[in-house]
């Protein structure tokens, strides 16, 4: 047997240990072998990992990419360049987009821009609001990952459902198989502070990040897991920020309520001193917490509250963000930064810091949240006659990000610029495609597809 491809000269790292002096081959964009390289068949082409870490493809179930409707900031073609740039095999775009991915036909659509642009294999969410209730069958059969509610005000301005409609939202999600995943914070506090701290002229970046303080949060948390508590539900609770929240996640696992929850890198990486040091560029919903609650979250990580690592990548202009001005208004400016290049990084960062090991990394980055989403084991495993993913790390490479413009997405606004790290992607692969190596995107755009889901998983 010849493989179309072998990877060689590697560790294998999945969360169950690692292999040294191993390697991977691929066959018709399915894994065929993993093991030593006397195990190894021949192949058309081989790819000599240097040495470095070979993981299953990292999945990133929380980015912005803004196609359709707002491409001046990011598309699927630009996301998914940035995602092969930085490991990732998988991202699922969120749907607040224009239109809003509220029934089939804009489902459909997000999805041949797809099809059409990206360069790694994609999934959506579909949104529910108190307009399309009669319709969450509908974009079950149209393909739909799972579901989200916007609790809390964010980008995009999509309202959330009542109490009692989120309740029936979860009724008829259960009856899918599917999860409902939440913005996570309680609306009516934080447009209270945001009214009382603009009447008061509180206008510095930090008062962005008080008018939306942890209570919110926990509270809206806590909500989520008493109703689908009553409906059964499965639930997940997106960029989880505080350890207050994460909390109240252990809680709900506690009384068997099937809630997961993600954190972002930049949550753990930074605390809101960097409001200080950055202003707006840092500027993001839920955001970014204290030490006190930032240590916490990372007890909380460690204990396993926590499931998955998601960047809730979100690009926006430099003139949105007030780049020119990073001090000035913050409700002038707007939320959210890039992250698909960082988020490897900063884990491996920790992973060299001892914060966690290389498998719990590889859990929480891969395995897990395609599990949660129901992609598993085609994604986030190396087992044989699954999706050739993978991605190859140095954890070793010790590197600043000097000049954001260097990555890869079409608006690269980041609070990482400046910051060094200890790792970085070298290669990536996607169903036996390399489409990231020797620091270029060499993957053709088009090439990603959708993912097909389980729902049972």
């Amino acid at each position: 047997m010849t493989a179309d491809l072998v990877v060689r000269n590697c560790t294998v790292v999945t969360p169950a240990g690692r292999t040294p002096d191993a390697g991977v081959a691929v066959e018709d964009g399915t894994i065929v072998a993993v093991g030593r390289p006397d195990s190894l068949p021949d192949a058309e082409r081989v790819l000599d990992a240097g040495g470095n870490f070979l993981v299953p493809g990292i999945v990133d179930g929380h980015i912005h990419n803004r196609e359709p409707g707002l491409e001046y900031k990011e598309d699927w073609e630009s996301a998914t360049r940035a995602a092969a740039a930085g490991g990732v095999t998988t991202v699922v775009g969120m749907p607040n987009t224009d239109p809003v991915v509220d029934r089939p036909e804009h489902l459909e659509l997000k999805f041949e821009r797809g099809e059409a642009k990206a360069h790694v294999d994609f999934q959506s969410y579909a949104v529910v609001t108190s307009e399309n209730l009669d319709l969450i069958p509908a974009l079950d059969e149209a393909g739909a990952l799972g579901y989200k509610v916007f609790l809390g005000s964010t980008v995009g301005d999509v309202p959330p459902p009542s109490d009692g409609e989120i309740l029936e939202a979860m009724e008829k999600i259960r009856e899918t198989g599917k999860r409902l995943g939440f913005h996570e914070e309680n609306g009516e506090i934080i447009d209270h502070y945001t009214e009382r701290f603009r009447a008061e002229g509180r206008n510095e970046p930090i008062d962005h990040s008080h008018s939306r303080p942890v209570i919110a949060e926990r509270e809206a948390i806590e909500r989520m897991i008493t109703f689908a508590e009553e409906t059964g539900a499965k639930i997940h609770m997106f960029h989880v920020s505080s350890g207050s929240g994460a909390e109240a996640v252990a809680r709900g696992k506690e009384r068997g309520v099937d809630v997961t929850a993600e954190t972002c890198p930049h949550y753990l990486w930074f605390t809101e001193d960097v409001m200080a040091e950055k202003g707006n560029v840092a500027r993001i919903q839920p955001p970014i917490r204290d030490e006190a609650e930032r240590e916490r979250l990372w007890n909380a990580f460690e204990d396993g509250a926590i499931d998955c690592i998601a960047t809730d990548h979100a690009p926006h202009t430099d003139e949105e963000k007030l780049v020119d001005d990073p001090f000035g208004n913050t409700w002038d400016a707007i939320s959210g930064f890039v992250g698909l290049e960082t988020e490897v990084p900063v884990m491996l960062t920790f992973v060299d810091e001892g914060r966690l090991s290389a498998e719990e990394w590889v859990y929480r980055h891969s395995t897990r949240p395609a599990q949660v989403w129901g992609m598993y084991p085609a994604k986030g495993s190396l087992q044989v006659g699954t999706d050739a993913d993978f991605t190859v790390v140095d954890p070793d490479s010790e590197w600043t990000l000097d000049d954001r413009t260097d990555l890869h997405s079409k608006n690269t606004v980041t609070p990482f610029e400046g910051e060094t790290f200890a790792g970085k992607a070298t290669a990536t692969v996607v169903r036996g495609e390399v489409v990231y190596e020797d620091g270029a995107v060499v993957g053709e755009s088009g090439y990603g597809t959708r993912v097909d889901v389980d729902a049972d998983d």
